[in-house]
Order: structure tokens, then sequence, then C-alpha cells
């Protein structure tokens, strides 16, 4: 993903072959195959189960941790999946992204106006930049999903605050989670907060499911939707991951690989996300790396 010179914009760069993974690594089921089957085996978790989605969820956040010392002006994002896939593969675990769907890498590199699912490719970062990255890791038959945003050198005021509000969001929207409550209840609080500033709400990404399948078919909204009235019971797993940009509207458009998903208008944007286990108090965050911190 190049930019344009005229526009600043990125455009679609060289993607690399696909990376191989060691055969003693299990893969997940869709790997070789055009799409998942369907899942049908709800989103309620025995404690066994969460506690395999929990050592999944912290080797993806481990990695994405481990990432941080390499996001700098001159890296390219390939240079990034590079290290990424070696972390994963080295603890035994299946970069999850891998063959989804047919996607060709370990984690996705959305960068500025790149709302999600962002190729990792030959573009090199700029000074000023933001960059979020997708990892989810496949351990002993379960995922865990994780993202998060970096600063690449020095970032204007108005990039650095939307990464940091959209940070607070997802912890606002984790906080939201109790048993018997709609699941809507987290959209509700998220958008709500990002209408202080004026920012956008993606609508059409949302949080999902997670465990043994990597997308369940439940739908955790953003904003407040009264179409998704699930309820939040214990030992349910999912993902909460906000996409709020910088441009007040939530539109955008698809490239040609059908995967990057960059903002209608050109606007940066930004995501956080973790996955949780709902539990009688609320939720518990699944996918910490060590030292991380989110006043929960």
């Amino acid at each position: 993903m190049p930019k344009n010179p005229s526009t600043g914009l990125l455009t679609p760069g060289t993607v690399t072959p696909q990376r191989p993974v060691p055969a003693s690594i299990a893969r997940p089921h869709y790997v070789g195959r055009p799409a998942p089957e369907p899942w049908s085996g709800g989103d309620v978790y025995a404690e066994d189960d969460i506690e395999r989605i929990g050592r999944a969820g912290s080797i993806a956040a481990a990695a994405l941790a481990h990432l941080e010392q390499f996001v700098a002006p001159g890296v390219t994002t390939d240079e990034l999946d590079a290290i990424a896939h070696d972390f994963l593969v080295e603890r035994g675990a299946y970069p999850s992204c891998l063959g989804y769907r047919g996607f060709p890498k370990a984690i996705c590199t959305s960068l500025n106006e790149v709302v999600c699912h962002g190729i990792p490719d030959d573009t090199v970062l700029d000074d000023g930049d933001i960059l979020n990255v997708d990892c989810t890791a496949f351990v002993d038959g379960v995922h865990g999903d994780t993202n998060r945003m970096y600063l690449v050198g020095e970032v204007d005021d108005e990039s650095r605050l939307l990464v940091e509000r959209t940070r607070e969001a997802l912890r606002r929207g984790i906080k939201a989670v109790k048993p018997g409550r709609e699941v809507n209840v987290i959209g509700r609080v998220i958008e709500k907060y990002a209408k202080r500033f004026g920012y956008g709400v993606v609508r059409d990404y949302t949080g999902h499911g997670v465990g043994k399948p990597f997308h369940s078919g439940l739908v955790i909204p953003h904003y407040d939707s009264d179409q998704q009235r699930d309820t939040i019971e214990v030992g349910m797993v999912f993902t909460i991951e906000p996409m709020l940009t910088i441009g007040g509207g939530h539109e955008w458009t698809l490239w040609d690989d059908d995967w990057t998903v960059v903002t209608a208008d050109g606007s940066r944007t930004a995501q956080w996300e973790h996955t949780i286990v709902v539990r009688e108090h609320g939720a518990e965050v699944l996918t910490l790396a060590s030292g991380d911190d989110w006043g929960l």
C-alpha cells in the first residue's frame, strides 16, 4: 500500500508469497478451503475451553507487544508480518488469518485510512502514520483474537487523540458487559462516547463470537443498534473491536483485493480489539499481554 504522491492516500502494494507453517502445527479446518464450515455450537463455553482460549489469546497479545519495538518509519508492513508469523509458529500457534477465506498473511495491517483487513505488503511506514495490527492465534483447537494501534514516529495530535479515544471506547464497551443485558448495550456505550468528539463509528464490521470457530455468527455492534438483541450470558466468549473515524461518517469502500476496507472520505480511522469472556461480575479480558493495564 504505497501512498499516492498527490493525495497522500494509500494504493495497493506488492504482496509476497505466503509464508510456510511447520507441518507439526495444527491448522484450523478452513485452511485450504474457500470458506469455513458453518458453526452451530453456540457461544457459551465450559471453563476448560475458556482456559484454552485464554492461552491462545495471550499468545496473540504477546505477538502484538513484541511487534511494538519494530514499528518505526522505514519498516514495511510485510516485515511486520514476517516477525509476527515467526513469533506465533515458534510458540506452536497457527496464525488464524493465514488461509482464512484465502487471506494470504498471518496478520492484518491497517494503516491510516484503512478501517480493517489490510494485507501486509511492501508499504513503507512513514513518520506520522497510525497503524492497526490484528492478530489471532489458533492453538489447542481454539482462537484468541486481538488487535491494537501503534503510533509511527511523531504523530499529529488529532491522530493521537483518535487512537487514545478509540482505546477508551473499547474499555467502556468492555465495562458495559453484564449478564442479562442485551449485546446492543455495548454499541450504545461506544457510540455515545465517540459522538462526544464528532467521530464516526463503522457499522458494517463488528465484534463476533470466537473460540472454537474464528467467527461464530454472533454479532456485537459498536453503535446503538436495535437489531442485535442477543442476551449476554455467563460463559459467552466474543470480541469487542470498535472502529472510529475522524471524518464523522461510517461509510467505507472495498479495494479490488476483496479485503482492504478504507474510509469512503479518506479520513483516518482507529481500532482496538479484545476477546472477552462473560463472568457473573462482568467481562474478563482473555487477550492481555504481560504488563497490560486497562483499568478494568
